[in-house]
């Protein structure tokens, strides 16, 4: 089985139930208050592996980290390369209202303190044809695509959080990128969700290019063609995974031999069972649960 490396964030989620996103000025009551253990590192590495894939998570954490080892490990993801040595573990601040919609303060910490020797500690162990997942929630991103790239590593990109550091990265190094309209406007200057897609593939022409649309569900491109997928209607409780069970799933589906188009649907019946519990990691199911969703949705 081919191996998989993710190089991502480790968070802890601080999760408040709110009637309404707070405003400027604004004082609310929260309704309700939880921990659980993500960062769309640790997110992706889960869905990784509860779709199947042979995942190892490399990752800063602090003294406070260890319930993040303790969730990967629970999923299967190898966690042996996770450096521990970090000053405080990233977390983040969520809000979820009554929609199951949320939006996220993140503080970086040992997530920030990636090194270069790190790095080459952590792709010694990988060789050519392995495939590298990363976010941009952590530093040092621009040096890992360009060490990955001389390994001969396959490069998988989740452009977000997107920033000027990350704009900075050598795009033409990557085969695979998983972003929102969002993301892809940003890189591209485009809005039309087509023109986005074509104007990856225009300048990378190599890049297979997986553009999530919200409510129209998702776009994939490559040089070769196109193929869509909708959305699959079910109750929304909670969104905050949803796009990293996306990733993981298609990402080991489609580079484990499905088509495109059956890559997407599984990925599709993921991410809808996602949004539909909540927390992080703890709402990503199994492969087993998606096939009988598939069977059930698609019946």
């Amino acid at each position: 089985m081919q191996k998989v490396l993710n190089f991502g964030s480790l968070n802890i989620d601080n999760v408040y139930a709110v009637d309404n996103f707070v405003r400027p000025e604004e004082t609310l009551r929260t309704l309700g208050y939880q921990v659980f253990q993500g960062g769309k590192g640790l997110n992706q590495s889960v869905a990784l592996a509860l779709a199947g894939a042979n995942v190892y998570h490399a990752g800063k954490i602090g003294p406070d980290g260890k319930s993040l080892i303790e969730v990967l490990r629970k999923n299967k993801v190898n966690t042996d390369l996770i450096d521990r040595t970090g000053s405080c573990t990233g977390h983040t601040v969520i809000q979820v209202n009554h929609e199951g919609q949320n939006c996220i303060l993140l503080h970086g910490g040992a997530n920030t303190e990636i090194t270069a020797d790190y790095v080459d500690f952590v792709l010694s162990h990988f060789a050519e044809g392995d495939l590298i997942v990363l976010q941009n929630e952590i530093n040092q991103l621009d040096v890992i695509i360009d060490k990955a790239f001389a390994k001969g590593m396959v490069i998988a990109l989740n452009p977000s959080p997107i920033d000027d550091a990350l704009l900075k990265c050598d795009f033409a190094k990557i085969t695979w990128f998983l972003l929102n309209e969002i993301e892809g406007q940003i890189i591209t200057g485009e809005t039309d969700p087509e023109r986005i897609a074509d104007a990856l593939i225009a300048k990378y022409p190599h890049a297979k290019v997986v553009l999530t649309l919200g409510k129209l569900g998702v776009l994939y491109r490559d040089a070769d063609g196109s193929c869509r997928h909708g959305i699959y209607r079910v109750p929304v409780v909670d969104t905050t995974a949803a796009g990293d069970t996306f990733t993981g799933y298609f990402l080991h589906c489609v580079t484990s031999g499905k088509s495109v188009a059956e890559s997407l649907r599984l990925a599709s019946v993921a991410s809808s069972l996602a949004v539909s519990r909540q927390g992080a990691s703890t709402s990503i199911p199994a492969m087993a649960e998606v096939e009988q969703a598939k069977l059930e949705l698609m019946g």
